[in-house]
């Protein structure tokens, strides 16, 4: 087989010319990497890089206006919220050929800011707010860590709620299965997603015990457990004819008498009576 000089230089250059041209490639695509892959849908107030291959006059930075609308040259106002990267090229460069503009368009989206792919965590937090979910895996735990963690007085039950598979999606989290490490125990958290962390439920005690007041009521909490975080009795407190006042919604307040080793409930008054000598 003979090789001539044009074939060994064409055998030296192919690997050259697909090295570049890969490389071309991930340029072009400096925005995350979730949005490459379709994952992620532009949204309001992303920072976004519209660029037409070797047309630079209708390369465009621009901010995703509250109405998912961009302003782009040629075209006017165009809605790319709620599509993903490679769907908003695909709409841009049929507009530009429909249009007749261009023959064959080739452009390319960066998402260079993600505002509109966020999560909203509110109650007993550091820093209640909006947050940027910034990765495909960004997890229930990461969420909390960035809105400052549970502050004192907050619950240590976290409800998450959001959309999944298009069906409303609500469920709560004890805070030490998250921080467990079982990604179970821990979802990937999606656009939309509403953190709340409620106030910790509290209990009341008052009469002949050494610190009445109200306390965090942790769970499964006993009688026993109740007395026993208030101080115990005073030498005139006595565990006959404990009674606990207990109020449930829509219905008359119940006084009732319990076990020490019964379990108490949320916004439960215990009263220690004076012994009776």
């Amino acid at each position: 087989m003979k090789i001539t000089q044009r074939s060994l230089v064409r055998s030296c250059l192919l690997p050259v010319i697909f090295f570049i041209v890969g490389l071309a490639q991930a340029l072009a695509a400096d925005g995350p990497a979730d949005a490459r892959e379709g994952f992620y849908r532009i949204g309001p107030g992303d920072q976004i890089k519209i660029a037409v291959y070797q047309v630079v006059d209708l390369t465009l930075e621009t901010r995703v206006e509250d109405n998912g609308n961009v302003s782009y040259p040629l075209l006017g106002q165009i809605r790319l919220g709620g599509l993903s990267v490679p769907e908003a090229e695909q709409l841009i460069a049929s507009r530009l050929k429909a249009a007749g503009y261009i023959a064959v368009p080739n452009v390319t989206i960066s998402v260079l800011t993600i505002r509109g792919y966020q999560a909203t965590v509110l109650g007993y937090v550091g820093k209640p707010g909006r947050y940027p979910l910034e990765s495909r895996n960004m997890r229930l735990a990461d969420m909390i860590a960035i809105a400052g963690g549970i502050t004192s007085g907050g619950s240590d039950t976290i409800t998450l709620t959001g959309t999944r598979s298009g069906t409303s999606f609500r469920r709560q989290y004890l805070l030490r299965d998250v921080a467990s490490g079982k990604e179970s125990d821990n979802p990937e958290l999606r656009a939309g997603d509403l953190i709340y962390v409620a106030k910790a439920p509290v209990f009341y005690i008052y009469g002949e015990v050494q610190k009445p007041g109200s306390f965090p009521l942790e769970q499964g909490m006993s009688l026993m457990q109740a007395l026993a975080t208030g101080g115990g009795l005073t030498p005139k407190g006595t565990q006959r004819g404990l009674t606990v006042h207990r109020h449930e919604i829509g219905k008359a307040t119940q006084i009732l008498e319990l076990n020490l080793d019964d379990p108490i409930q949320p916004d439960d008054v215990v009263y220690v009576r004076e012994g009776l000598f």
